[in-house]
C-alpha cells in the first residue's frame, strides 16, 4: 500500500521520460517566460550528474561550454517546464558523477562514444508537453507573421497620419512653410576681415 505523499509524487510525475545517463549529450527544450511571452529554449551538452532517477525530485545536470567559460545547468526532470529531452550521443563511463570533466579541456575532455538506438531512446510521447509546446509554436508564428505585422505597421502609420494631419500649425512650421527670399549672387560679398 502506498502512503499518501508517493500517491501525490506518482501524480506529479510525467507519464514517460527519457533514460538520460551520465556521459549523454542531450539537448534539452525548455519552455522560458519572459513577462506575458513564453519562447522555447535549447540547450544542448554533456550530462555530467544524474541524481535520484526513480523519484519525483529525479535531476540531471548538463555542462556545455558557452564562450569559453563552462555553463552547467541542473533540470529537474519531471518539471512542466521541460518539454522534450533528446539523447544525440552516448558515451562509455564508468561513474555517476562526471564532475573531473569540470578540469579538462579540448581532446583532454573527449568521450568514447558508445552505439545506440537512438529513435528508439528519444522516442516518448508525452501528450502534455507535445500539446504545450505546439502552442507555444502557434503563438510564435502567429507573433511572426510579416503579413499582419505589415498591416499592422500600416494601421500605425495611418493613424499617426491622422493626429498629425488634425494638429494645429506651431509658429515654427508656419514660418518654414512660407516662402525664403534668396540672396541674390550678382553683388560680390563684403570682405569681413577689413579694418574699419
Amino acid at each position: 500500500m502506498k502512503s499518501l505523499a508517493q500517491k501525490i509524487s506518482d501524480k506529479q510525475k510525467k507519464s514517460a521520460v527519457v533514460d538520460v545517463r551520465s556521459g549523454d549529450v542531450v539537448r534539452v527544450h525548455q519552455k522560458i517566460r519572459e513577462g506575458n511571452k513564453e519562447r522555447i529554449q535549447v540547450f544542448e551538452g554533456l550530462v555530467i550528474r544524474v541524481s535520484r532517477k526513480n523519484s519525483l525530485t529525479s535531476t540531471f545536470t548538463v555542462r556545455r561550454i558557452a564562450s569559453g567559460i563552462g555553463v552547467e545547468k541542473t533540470f529537474l526532470m519531471h518539471s512542466p517546464g521541460l518539454l522534450k529531452v533528446e539523447v544525440v550521443r552516448r558515451s562509455k563511463v564508468r561513474r555517476n558523477y562526471l564532475t573531473y570533466m569540470r578540469s579538462l579541456t579540448g581532446k583532454s575532455a573527449r568521450l568514447s562514444g558508445v552505439e545506440f538506438d537512438r529513435a528508439a531512446v528519444n522516442t516518448i510521447h508525452d501528450e502534455v508537453a507535445e500539446a504545450e509546446e505546439a502552442k507555444i509554436h502557434e503563438e510564435q508564428v502567429e507573433s511572426y507573421d510579416p503579413e499582419a505585422a505589415k498591416a499592422e505597421k500600416e494601421a500605425e502609420k495611418a493613424e499617426a497620419d491622422a493626429v498629425i494631419a488634425e494638429e494645429p500649425q506651431t509658429d515654427a512650421e508656419k514660418l518654414e512653410a512660407q516662402p525664403v527670399e534668396k540672396a541674390s549672387a550678382a553683388e560680390p560679398a563684403e570682405d569681413q576681415n577689413k579694418e574699419k
